[in-house]
């Protein structure tokens, strides 16, 4: 039996970016923004060169800080948090804020090697 595709994991599917995608278009100097949704604790271990850190708990006050006419790339560790993050996002108008498949992790293993692993 497969997977029965839902509308949410159709949607969270749609949602997603993988790392190598965001990569081609930071090269390409398309305009997106970075947002690391992890701790505190987290974001000074490692982060992604260039993003804007907001923890997920302040995302509901501090959403107004983000363009919502710009392409958003949310990530946490490894794309659960994030994937909430995306999803409230886009019911707060953000309609292009997607999930970066894999989080950090997946951009430490398949881009950057240097980013420290936890």
């Amino acid at each position: 039996m497969g997977t029965e595709i839902t509308y949410s994991n159709f949607c969270a599917y749609w949602d997603e970016i993988q790392p190598e995608e965001v990569e081609t278009k930071r090269n390409a100097g398309e305009p997106l923004v970075l947002l690391d949704v992890r701790e505190p604790n987290e974001w000074a271990f490692n982060r992604i060169e260039g993003a804007v850190h907001i923890p997920m708990m302040q995302l509901p006050g501090r959403a107004k800080e983000l363009d919502p006419e710009k392409e958003i790339v949310v990530y946490c560790h490894s794309g659960n948090r994030s994937a909430t993050a995306v999803h409230f996002l886009r019911q707060m108008g953000y309609g292009k804020a997607r999930n970066l498949a894999g989080g950090i992790e997946a951009w430490a293993t398949r881009i950057d090697p240097k980013v420290p692993r936890y």
